[in-house]
């Protein structure tokens, strides 16, 4: 890809909306720390969005914290006095512990201080999806509603077996209720898939590194792998282009194409491929209970020059599915959104499962900053999708800062935890070494993930 090929306001956008969302979980992952170190007569050093190697962008001291700005994107941090960091300030550890210092509080206080950022990650995505709930309401596609089944829109679903039409009942024997669902579940899927085709059940057994093949192939970051299946429905049809004046109008199906049947859109759009501008088709159109034919010249692309329904309302209007929103009030978005953000945490945590078994090829795209900002929209700012992805980034900064790995929450908590346990503190000098140990392990992963991003390090080429 050249320089002028990328769409740069695209790219603007999505790295404003990236940038946006870090900075709002991670001073209110750092917040967590701060304040139960304050709780407890902590003194607090410094309060730091980003990280500040030579210089910051912005600081300033209020009573004993400097609070300021780093140039660095690569996260944020709260210096507690007396404890052994990233900070790596060893002088001071060398005096005698003072009473405002974290190392002189007893093992209880030290371990809610170090739970402090996960817990208000966890109350974040709480708060977030319960307002999702309530601005603008849970939205569903139950599965059982696709008149037509699904469409597989990349060829390696028809290489395991499936075939456009399918609906999908069932993944390792759990019951499929919401479309949402259904891609997420085969992705993580560790037996088989159940099917309905033709009116018959099926089940077929699935590859282990399915995601592994997909993230190959790229499939991941290329487009919707799955779609409701639906007919060729004029929606919009202007009255001064070629397809109006030969004859197509609003509310026609289209079902053929030079004596091809397309009754629905993947057959439709796979004709239409191989066609380019200039050409001259035949289009069989239903109109009512009429059948019409007539011929139509391509336009720019090779396309006919129509836009189906755009809009899941538009197809539930129609009876193809049904798409059903429903808004909370305030006290029932409080456990709705506990348990869509319990849900959430689940397919991550089933994700994470995968990427640590080698043979599912999961571990191929495990991506950093790059695969972040692909998430969030390209064409406009959309607030709804914006919040969403938020909610579920806080969802993951709370899971991986609870892996116990020196550096991280997860390994403070671990250590506080055996000396709650067995009554002995590690040596400080234990704790430096630790440290070290787990920002060389932090340091590359976070170089092998960008590098995935941009060199495919972990996919073979």
């Amino acid at each position: 890809m050249t320089l002028l090929a990328i769409n740069w306001p695209s790219v603007g956008l999505k790295v404003a909306q990236l940038l946006l969302s870090l900075s709002i979980l991670v001073i209110l992952h750092e917040f967590g720390h701060y304040i139960t170190a304050k709780w407890f007569k902590c003194r607090v050093e410094k309060f730091y969005l980003f990280f500040d190697p030579w210089f910051s962008i912005f600081k300033k001291k209020i009573g004993d914290t400097v609070y300021g700005i780093g140039w660095l994107p690569l996260g944020g941090y709260v210096k507690i006095s007396g404890m052994v960091d990233e900070s790596m300030d060893k002088e001071s550890l060398k005096l005698p512990p003072q009473s405002w210092e974290f190392r002189s509080k007893p093992a209880w206080q030290r371990l809610i201080i170090m739970l402090g950022g996960v817990t208000v990650n966890i109350l974040l995505a709480f708060v977030i999806y319960a307002a999702i709930l309530m601005v603008w309401g849970e939205k569903k596609i139950p599965a059982s509603s696709l008149k037509y089944g699904i469409s597989f829109n990349d060829s390696i679903f028809n290489d395991l077996g499936f075939k456009n039409g399918d609906k999908v009942l069932a993944v390792d024997g759990n019951p499929v209720i919401e479309y949402t669902d259904i891609l997420k579940k085969i992705l993580v899927v560790n037996k088989n898939v159940t099917l309905e085709r033709d009116g018959k059940e099926m089940t077929m057994d699935m590859p282990v590194d399915l995601i592994g093949k997909l993230i190959e192939k790229k499939k991941l970051t290329e487009g919707p792998l799955i779609s409701p299946r639906v007919p060729v429905m004029v929606s919009v049809v202007d009255d001064t282009s070629i397809a109006y004046q030969s004859g197509l109008r609003v509310g026609d199906l289209i079902i053929g194409v030079d004596s091809v049947e397309t009754r629905f859109y993947d057959e439709f759009s796979a004709f239409m491929k191989k066609q380019k501008k200039g050409d001259t088709i035949n289009l069989t159109v239903k109109r009512n209970r009429d059948t019409f034919n007539f011929t139509t010249t391509l336009v720019n692309g090779g396309k006919i020059g129509f836009n189906p329904p755009n809009s899941h309302e538009a197809y539930d209007s129609l009876g193809i599915y049904k798409f059903e929103v429903k808004k909370y009030g305030f006290f029932a978005a409080i456990p709705a959104g506990v348990k869509r953000a319990g849900k959430e945490l689940q397919f991550y945590i089933d994700q994470f499962k995968k990427i640590l078994s080698p043979e599912t090829g999961a571990y191929k795209g495990v991506g950093g900053f790059k695969a972040m900002g692909s998430v969030f929209s390209g064409t406009q700012w959309d607030w709804e999708h914006f919040w969403t992805i938020t909610a579920f980034f806080s969802i993951i900064l709370a899971f991986m800062n609870l892996l116990p790995i020196p550096a991280l929450d997860g390994g403070h908590v671990l250590f506080t935890l055996g000396e709650m346990i067995t009554g002995r503190k590690p040596s400080e000098k234990f704790l430096e070494y630790a440290q070290i140990f787990g920002m060389v392990i932090l340091l590359a992963l976070m170089l092998y993930a960008n590098g995935n991003d941009w060199f495919g390090w972990g996919k073979g080429r």
